[in-house]
């Protein structure tokens, strides 16, 4: 029985259906190259826009920046001012408390009590004659040859200011009485 649904020789199309001569002589078919897509054009306004508008950014974060930076330093100043006064006002207490020393211990350790009000206050001198950023210097590099020191001391005024927020925080939660709340 004969299939009728496949034709009894296959249907040549294209370049496969020409005799090898033909093939040889004929040129192949071009593909079409296609353009790449050329981005919108902009506008000379809307660029300018763009410029501008990124220029006012960098503007204003460059202001900002530099508010932020004079304000640190105003604090850091003060912070530096009222460290100075209150290492002072150690020294004196020191030195006022040597001669307390001299009566009950002795003048030897009344000696070593002045000399610690001495370096203490040379200290505080030290810290109000030098510019905050020359500090931050020091520290840096006091960090950089003595990283263990410098980790230690971060660790000690971490657990102070624990300690002294959460006396805070008790002593005003002591300030509440449940009544309040109701």
């Amino acid at each position: 029985m004969a299939d009728d649904t496949f034709p009894a020789e296959p249907v040549k199309t294209g370049p496969a259906s020409a005799t090898p001569n033909e093939t040889a002589t004929a040129p192949a078919p071009k593909a079409a190259k296609a353009k790449p897509a050329e981005p919108a054009k902009k506008t000379g306004k809307g660029k300018s826009t763009k410029k501008s508008a990124k220029t006012m950014i960098k503007d204003e974060a460059s202001k900002l920046s530099k508010q932020a930076g004079e304000k640190a330093r105003g604090y850091a100043r003060d912070g530096k001012d009222r460290a100075s006064g209150a290492i002072d006002e150690f020294a004196k207490l020191l030195d006022d408390a040597a001669g307390s020393v001299d009566s009950h211990m002795g003048e030897q350790y009344g000696k070593y009590a002045r000399s610690a009000a001495g370096q203490v206050s040379g200290f505080a001198d030290t810290l109000r004659s030098r510019e905050v950023e020359e500090l931050l210097d020091d520290t840096r590099t006091f960090v950089r040859k003595n990283p263990a020191i410098a980790i230690g001391a971060a660790a000690a005024a971490g657990f102070l200011l624990a300690r002294v927020l959460k006396a805070g925080i008790d002593q005003a939660g002591d300030g509440f009485d449940e009544d309040d709340f109701d």
